[in-house]
């Protein structure tokens, strides 16, 4: 059974996760996991969501296989480099597709993170306000 989350419930369970930390592949962040934070809180959400029954891991290959294969149809190079771009437009897709947020919402949310990376300073962790999701 599916359980309807709201962005912001995604984003503070992601954010939180109960220990502070993000549930990363073995190895982790300190491993060279990941290139960009982002890529690890993409990472987080695709697991937050399988576990919450949005989606199944075969249904999640398949849809990002399909994402791949447009996208090198349209002329994206096939090295490996946007890769987590790809497995973030799959993960909107679910998003989407669910009904758990709309595309205006995923570009809002988008636009939080972008204000408070703008208002943090270097070196600190990035973090939303209760105020940034207020409105989603």
């Amino acid at each position: 059974m599916n359980q309807r989350l709201t962005l912001q419930q995604i984003a503070g369970a992601v954010a939180a996760n109960g220990t502070g930390q993000l549930p990363l592949p073995s190895g982790g962040a300190e491993a060279g996991t990941f290139a960009e934070p982002w890529q690890a809180h993409a990472f987080g959400l695709t697991l937050l969501l399988h576990a919450r029954g949005v989606f199944t891991w075969p249904q999640w290959a398949s849809a990002l296989a399909q994402e791949i294969s447009q996208a090198q149809a349209r002329g994206d190079a096939d090295d490996g480099s946007t890769y987590y771009h790809h497995w973030l437009q799959t993960l909107e897709h679910f998003v989407v597709q669910a009904d758990i947020g709309t595309p205006d919402q995923i570009h809002a949310l988008e636009h939080a993170w972008e204000a408070a990376a703008a208002r943090t300073p270097h070196g600190q962790p990035i973090t939303l306000d209760p105020g940034d999701t207020a409105h989603l």
